[in-house]
C-alpha cells in the first residue's frame, strides 16, 4: 500500500471482462435448473405448485442480473461516496432483525415481508468489504496502528451481531475477509500474528461465557466423529450422512433430471438450499459436480484475475474481499456435503436457492466487473 496512491487514470482496458460476466450469468442459469429439477417431485406429491420455487428464483436471478449490470457501470471509485451510508445501514438492519425480525430453528437472521425473506448478514459481509476498501484507499502511505485500529472495530461491530444472531457461517466468512483484507492492505505480520492471538482467546472466551452454545459447538466439530455412537452426535450429521448417500447414488452419469431417490424423495434436508449440491451430484452424476467445480472456479479465477490486474488499492482491496468471501463459500458449501467441513448454512453462491444470497452475488460481481472496466493498459 506504501507509496501506492489513489490517482485517477484515464486510460481503460478494452472493456468488461466478459469470461467473468458469462461466468455468473451461467451460474444464475444453471441454479434455476438444479432448484428446479430438485423441487419440483417434491412439491408435486405434496399437492402444491411445482413451480413455486422455481418462478421465484426466475424474478431473484433476473433482479440480480439487472442489479449487476447497474452496480458494473458505475466506476467503483464513486463507491467511495456510499459506503458510510451503507455501512451505517447495514449496522442498523443487524440490530433491527432482534426487533423486526423473524426466527427459525433457534436463529433471528430474517426480515420476511410476505413469501420474501432478506437475510441483512450477507449484506452486510459486502458492506464491510466495501467500507474497510475505501478506508485503505484513502490512506496510500499505510496504515497506522489508530488505523487498524479503526478498522478492526469497523469490522468487529457487525461481526458481534452476526454471532449473537446467531449465523456461524456468516461470522466465519466475514472474519477470514477480514483477514485477507489486512494482508494485502500492508498490515505488518506481528500485528497480524497478534490479531490471531487474540482471536483465538475470544473464540475461548465465547465458550466459556455461553455466547457460543454447546448445540453450536458440537455442529462445528460433528464432521470430525461422524463414525461416532454418540446420539446428539449422530443427530447433527444426519444431513451429512445424507448428503454423502446422494451423491454416491450419482455415479459418473447421474440419475438424470427430476430423477433420483434422494432428492425426490426428500431424504436431504434444506436440499434446495444448503445442500443443493447434492441434487447436482444425485441427478448429473461426478461429470455434473465436476462441471460445476470447473465453472465455480473459473469465476474465482476470474475475480482474482480483475484483483492481481487492479491498479488502485481500492479496487484490489475489493477483489480481494469479494474473491475470499466467493471461494470460501464454495469450498464449505461443497466440503461439507462431503464431510470434510462443518455445516454451517453457508449458500452455494448463485446455485442455492435464495433471493438475499442471489442479489449479494451479482452486486459482488457488480463490482469486480467495475474494476475490470477501468483497469489501465
Amino acid at each position: 500500500m506504501r507509496g501506492a496512491g489513489l490517482s485517477m487514470p484515464s486510460g481503460r482496458s478494452s472493456g468488461v471482462d466478459k469470461g467473468m460476466l458469462a461466468g455468473l450469468v451461467t451460474l444464475g442459469l444453471v441454479g434455476i435448473a438444479v432448484i428446479y429439477s430438485a423441487t419440483r417431485q417434491l412439491l408435486l406429491n405434496a399437492g402444491y405448485n411445482p413451480h413455486y420455487y422455481l418462478e421465484r428464483q426466475v424474478v431473484w436471478v433476473t433482479l440480480g442480473v439487472i442489479v449487476m449490470a447497474v452496480v458494473s457501470r458505475i466506476d467503483y471509485r464513486r463507491f467511495e461516496i456510499l459506503t458510510t451510508a451503507l455501512y451505517i445501514g447495514s449496522i442498523l438492519a443487524l440490530l433491527g432483525v432482534f426487533v423486526l425480525g423473524s426466527s427459525q430453528l433457534g436463529a433471528t437472521r430474517w426480515y420476511v415481508f410476505g413469501p420474501i425473506q432478506i437475510q441483512p448478514s450477507e449484506f452486510a459481509l459486502l458492506a464491510v468489504i466495501l467500507a474497510m476498501s475505501t478506508y485503505c484507499g484513502r490512506r496510500p502511505e499505510g496504515l497506522t496502528r489508530y488505523d487498524i485500529s479503526r478498522m478492526l472495530v469497523m469490522a468487529g461491530v457487525p461481526l458481534a451481531l452476526i454471532i449473537v444472531q446467531p449465523d456461524l457461517g456468516t461470522a466465519i466468512v466475514m472474519l477470514l475477509v477480514v483477514g485477507a483484507i489486512f494482508v494485502i492492505a500492508g498490515v505488518p505480520p506481528r500485528f497480524m500474528a497478534l490479531l490471531g492471538v487474540l482471536g483465538s482467546i475470544g473464540a475461548v472466551g465465547a465458550v466459556y461465557f455461553g455466547i457460543l452454545h454447546r448445540y453450536q459447538i458440537l455442529r462445528l466439530v460433528s464432521f470430525l466423529h461422524q463414525n461416532s455412537s454418540n446420539v446428539q452426535l449422530q443427530r447433527l450429521i444426519y444431513e451429512v450422512s445424507n448428503a454423502k448417500t446422494a451423491i454416491g447414488a450419482g455415479g459418473v452419469f447421474g440419475a438424470g433430471a427430476f430423477k433420483g431417490l434422494q432428492t425426490t424423495g426428500g431424504y436431504v434436508p434444506e436440499q434446495r438450499t444448503d445442500f443443493i449440491f447434492t441434487a447436482i451430484g444425485e441427478q448429473f452424476g461426478l461429470i455434473g459436480t465436476i462441471t460445476i467445480v470447473l465453472l465455480l472456479s473459473f469465476v474465482g479465477y476470474r475475480i482474482y484475475a480483475v484483483a492481481r490486474d487492479a491498479k488502485e488499492p481500492m479496487g484490489r482491496l475489493m477483489c480481494v474481499g469479494i474473491f475470499v468471501f466467493f471461494a470460501f463459500s464454495c469450498f464449505e458449501n461443497i466440503g461439507m456435503t462431503l464431510g470434510i467441513m462443518p455445516v454451517t448454512g453457508i449458500p452455494l453462491p448463485l446455485l442455492s436457492y435464495g433471493g438475499s444470497s442471489a442479489l449479494v452475488f451479482f452486486l459482488c460481481g457488480g463490482v469486480v466487473l467495475s474494476v475490470s472496466r477501468r483497469r489501465t493498459n
